[in-house]
Order: C-alpha cells, then structure tokens, then sequence
C-alpha cells in the first residue's frame, strides 16, 4: 500500500486492519483527457510531458474517425501510445462499441501496435452487461494472440438506458477497472423527454433522471471497487465554471476522476479533486495520534474517531500524496 504524506510507519499488516474485507478503487489521475484529432492528440502528449503524468489521455477511436476512415485513424491513435512521446505510459483508447463495424478492428489494430503499452481500452455504449462480457472477452483473446502479458483494464461508458439498468452487473465483471458516465448521449437517449439545458450545469446536477444515474453508477463503482469518472463539463474557458462542476462531481456525488476535453479544464479539474491544505493537516495529526493508539478508538480535537474514520482519512492522504509525488 502506498505510503501517504505525515511520514506514518506503514506495517505489513495495516492494510489488512484498516481495509479488511473493503474494494478499494485503483489510484487512477483524476483526470481522464480526451483527445480526437492528431492536433489535439499531439497537443495533450505535449501538455502530459510538461505537467507530469497526473491526468490520463484517452485517444478517441469513437469519435475522433471520420466514416470510412477508422483504420487509419486506430493506426494514428496506436502509433502515437507507442511512440517515444508517450513518456509515462498513461495514454489510453477508446474503441467503437460492439455494435459498430469497425470495434473488432479498432481492438485488434490497437493491442497489434500498442498492445503493451495500453494502461486500459474504453468501451463506449453498452447496452448490457452481455456486451461487456463479449468485448472482454475478445480483448483476452487478442491479448494472447498478441503476447500481452497483463490484463489491459477496461473503462466502460454508462450512456444507455440497458447499461444503467445492468450497471451493477456491469460493475462486477472481472477486468472492470472503471465506469464512466456519458452525460450526452444518456439525454440523447430519452428522446426529447430530458430538455437540453441538463447537459450543462447546473441541471446536470439537478433534473431528476440524471442525478439518479450519477448516483447508480457512482454507488455500483464503489461497492466493487473500481473508479467512478464523471461526465464532461461543456464550459472551456471559464475556470472558476469547471472548478465547480468537478467539486460538485467530487464532493455531492462520489466521483473520484471527471473527464477533460479541452487543456484548460485540466488543472481546474485536480484543483477540485485534490484534498485542502486543512484536510491533509487533519489527517496527518489524526492518523498519528491512531497509530500512538495501536489503530484503536481515539479522542481528538474533542471528537471520537475509530477504524471508518481513519480509512476515510488514509485514503485521503493517499489522494494528495499522489498529486504531490507529480
């Protein structure tokens, strides 16, 4: 387990005390940055070597191909993730959805190419959790084919009426790493009965039907202990907008990573996610004093605290450890 800030004497055994029997979601960036064109591909490779491999790039198959031109595009997005230019090996793929003519080929061009070097392939528009099963189980069989060692995770986009419903089920699949929400085509898919204004802020985190999908999915992603990733926010400029919607995102709904579509959401996005200066110093005295205590039930700053509240605040310092190691 790694070691968070305040220099805390991590024994063999203190995950099994404080995490015994818990799903604990993979350390993923809190950022999942979306690129579709070469331009904007280079740009964010560029952005990610400047800034450090403290968001994740995803180069998008699904909506960055124009028709007839898929293949070309999947060898683009896999020559880039195995180029020299991916420095950290955090650039990602999404991939068209089984419905698609072109998935299997998107799959099979990008574990041919890149195959070792992929950190997880998203899946777009699921409407089961039978299509998930069936894109798992051609990515196993293309990574044997291709001598892929380790299991490449997948991220799965929750945009359906079919994968809402399955969500859980979902969830649960081994080699599940990831749910994201696709805040677009979710209204798309309710033909009008969604108005357009809850694809921005603030309905997105008001009407009835989108706060309860945020919330099955957010609620399914913790109970198997994979990553909930929140939708994209619509505003590009406005700093302050962005920052907001991430710390809604984070703090009202669970989530634990938000996606980005353009470079200046990016540092607003891990403003919001990454822990106060208060709440670290908060945590580093507390899980002192519990430590002092052999993990036991403690009395601090005139509040009793025991094993919840110390895992609430390991995991914190887990967070803001991670974004001070980059």
């Amino acid at each position: 387990m790694t070691r968070p800030s305040g220099k805390l004497n991590a024994t063999p055994s203190l995950k099994d005390i404080l995490f015994a029997g818990e799903n604990i979601p993979p350390p993923l960036p809190a950022v999942d940055h979306y690129a579709g064109t070469e331009k904007t591909m280079l740009k964010a490779l560029s952005l990610q070597r400047e800034m450090g491999p403290v968001f994740d790039i995803t180069l998008d198959c699904e909506d960055g191909a124009r028709i007839g031109n898929e293949a070309e595009h999947a060898r683009l997005c896999a020559e880039l993730i195995a180029s020299a230019d991916n420095r950290f090996g955090r650039v990602g793929i999404r991939v068209h959805d089984v419905r698609h003519a072109h998935w299997q080929a998107d799959l099979e061009i990008a574990l041919r190419l890149a195959g070792r070097r992929l950190p997880f392939i998203t899946l777009p528009k699921a409407r089961s959790a039978g299509d998930v099963r069936r894109f798992l189980r051609a990515l196993r069989a293309g990574e044997a084919r291709h001598g892929v060692g380790n299991p490449i995770p997948a991220h799965v986009l929750i945009e359906t009426h079919g994968a809402l419903h399955e969500v859980w089920r979902i969830a649960a699949l081994e080699g599940v790493e990831s749910l994201d929400f696709g805040l677009m085509d979710f209204v798309s898919e309710h033909g009008g009965a969604i108005p357009a204004v809850a694809m921005q802020s603030p309905g997105q985190f008001t009407h009835s039907l989108i706060v309860r999908a945020k919330c099955e999915i957010a609620a399914a992603a913790h109970a198997f202990g994979i990553v909930p990733a929140h939708n994209v926010c619509t505003e590009l400029t406005d700093a302050a907008r962005i920052e907001n919607d991430a710390r809604r995102a984070r703090q009202e709904f669970g989530y634990l990573r938000m996606w980005s579509i353009h470079p200046a959401q990016i540092a607003p996005i891990l403003a919001a996610f990454t822990p106060g200066a208060a709440e670290v110093e908060t945590a580093r005295a507390l899980l002192a004093a519990a430590q002092k205590a052999g993990w036991g039930p403690i009395r601090h700053a005139g509040k009793l605290h025991d094993r919840a509240s110390y895992r609430y605040y390991w995991r914190l310092l887990e967070r803001a450890d991670a974004r001070a190691r980059n």
